[in-house]
């Protein structure tokens, strides 16, 4: 007998750009900025991560709703 493993996707605490893009249907570039803008706000360095908490804070949406557009 054959066992079929199903792969579970973990949650990511972690956005990119092309989250963004698909959330807000910005394109790449508004979304990069939007990213920069975020990470002066919480005085993050260029590189660094930005957690999908401090996306829905910066742009009071709430966490929900984003999360929808991750389980893709």
């Amino acid at each position: 007998m054959c066992r079929i493993m199903q792969q579970s996707i973990p949650n990511r605490i972690v956005i990119y750009a092309k989250d963004i893009m698909n959330i807000t249907g910005r394109k790449e570039r508004a979304a990069r900025k939007l990213l920069a803008q975020i990470r002066k706000k919480y005085k993050k360095r260029r590189g660094e991560f930005i957690s999908i908490d401090e996306f829905c804070e910066f742009t009071s949406l709430k966490k929900e709703s984003v999360s929808v557009f991750l389980s893709n």
